[in-house]
């Protein structure tokens, strides 16, 4: 049985690399030309945040410091400023760090081992396999959201995954990379690929997959989430992200320092003033002897 099992996912990671010769987008972090650096940097800037939002920023980015060291230099509240609406903007503070953290223990080059990487700051487990898979073309488990979910579908019959990755879901991504490094960066790019364009979470393209024939998923009828009362909802309106975005944009906007009260639109009283305190305790924000509030230096 387990035979038939691992046969059947040869022929899945297979099918799926080949769609992805034919079907992957034109990304600037992908072209020849794509430095380490810039893959880092398009890697931290995807997460949690789609690529129509992402290129035009990342392009602006790594024009402006297209390497560790410009970033390393630059002042905190350029790169805030640069960051705009990409959403989670301690992202770029962790960003900054981690080029600092390049040029101090790296000599200004990006690491190719994954435990370097993993010790930077910012970088986790999936940011250090992807920049080994994508930026250097290792052989590394890379495994985000579409990852599980293509899995989940094509080879163990759910419908999406359950809320945490699981010990078992990890055993099978390590089991479907290819053994070379070509074969396994392609089919880190080409796993994501499928998830993010085809097998999407709502309203999969399932005429258009290329193992529609192989999919668990398919072969048992579709059943339904397992997990869906576990999964949680937040709306964004009225919430502490919203509030706290709309600081940010005030600050990014403004020639100079912010007085409270200019800030008492984005939401109300006791939230805001948990929100700007929050900003304040992140480093996203700061404030002067008059209790006005602006970017850090």
């Amino acid at each position: 049985m387990q035979q038939v099992v691992d046969q059947v996912a040869g022929q899945v990671v297979e099918q799926i690399t080949d769609w992805f010769a034919g079907a992957a987008r034109d990304l600037p972090w992908r072209a020849p030309d794509r430095t380490p650096w810039g893959v880092l940097v398009s890697e931290v800037m995807l997460q949690q945040t789609p690529v129509v939002r992402v290129e035009p920023v990342w392009r602006e980015w790594t024009a402006r410091w297209p390497s560790p060291a410009d970033l390393a230099a630059a002042p905190t509240a350029d790169v805030l400023r640069a960051w705009g609406r990409l959403g989670y903007p301690r992202r770029a503070l962790r960003l900054a760090d981690c080029a600092r953290a390049i040029v101090e223990r790296h000599e200004g080059v990006v690491p190719d081992d994954e435990d370097a990487l993993r010790a930077l700051p910012g970088v986790g487990e999936y940011t250090a396999a992807a920049v080994r898979a994508f930026a250097f073309g290792r052989r590394s488990v890379v495994v985000d959201t579409n990852v599980r979910r293509v899995q989940a579908r094509a080879i163990t019959g759910v419908a999406l995954p359950a809320p945490s990755y699981t010990a078992a879901e990890r055993l099978l991504a390590a089991s479907l990379v290819p053994a070379d490094d070509d074969g396994a960066a392609r089919w880190a790019a080409a796993s994501m690929e499928l998830g993010a364009l085809v097998c999407t979470a709502r309203v999969p393209r399932c005429g258009a997959c290329p193992v529609r024939a192989e999919c668990a998923w398919r072969l048992a009828g579709f059943p339904p989430d397992a997990h869906a009362d576990r999964r949680r909802t937040q709306s964004w309106e009225g919430t502490d992200r919203q509030v706290r975005g709309r600081v940010m944009a005030a600050l990014r906007g403004a020639d100079g320092p912010v007085p409270r009260a200019l800030l008492a639109d984005a939401g109300p009283q006791p939230q805001l003033d948990r929100c700007l305190a929050g900003l304040v305790e992140d480093g996203l924000a700061e404030t002067d002897e008059a209790g006005r509030f602006l970017l850090p230096a």
